[in-house]
């Protein structure tokens, strides 16, 4: 017989399994599509960068810089940014415009490495980097979703979005600054 706290649980549950089968799913159709569209390395645009990896690499910095206001906007909105007390009104929508500026620019970048590039795993940086690019998306995707299921456990968000924030540091490190790392390709 159940008690009236395993009945309240009950939908947050199935709320936590149909994030976690959303994110599972996005990953899983990014890496695959990827993976069968193996790309012929061509560009579709670059938009003024000298070339696609150069697009990608400053594109990628600017996201991940973006995600660092996501994360300190954050903290100041709950109460844990050290030394505020309490964040000016103005802070709700910084995060949220930063959050979809950083995700605007990533947009361009997975693009092209869906269509132009697909999943390689030729060493271990590049499977890392492949396999975050694809979950990136899957917790994207499944952050904005408990945005608006109600009920969650109220860890759920700051948790996915810290999720999010860590994995584009590793997109970011398996790439763009392994890119800047590399002779003559840190140009514009």
């Amino acid at each position: 017989m159940g008690t009236d706290v395993d009945e309240a649980e009950r939908p947050a549950r199935w709320a936590l399994a149909a994030l976690g089968a959303v994110a599972l799913a996005v990953a899983a159709a990014l890496a695959a599509y990827a993976k069968v569209h193996p790309g012929d390395g061509a560009a579709l645009t670059t938009f003024g960068f000298s070339g696609m990896l150069q697009m990608k690499a400053w594109l990628t910095t600017a996201a991940t810089a973006l995600v660092v206001v996501q994360v300190l906007s954050a903290l100041a909105m709950w109460g844990r940014l050290p030394g505020v007390s309490t964040s000016p009104g103005w802070v709700v929508g910084l995060h949220r415009w930063s959050g979809v500026a950083a995700f605007l620019l990533t947009l361009p970048v997975v693009f092209h490495c869906v269509w132009s590039l697909g999943f390689e795993d030729d060493s271990t940086r590049v499977l890392l980097h492949s396999l975050a690019g694809c979950v990136f998306y899957g917790v994207f995707a499944a952050k904005m979703l408990a945005l608006r299921l109600p009920g969650l456990p109220s860890v759920t968000v700051p948790l996915l979005g810290g999720l999010l924030a860590a994995v584009l540091v590793v997109v970011w490190f398996s790439s763009a600054f392994w890119f800047f790392g590399q002779s003559d390709y840190a140009s514009y």
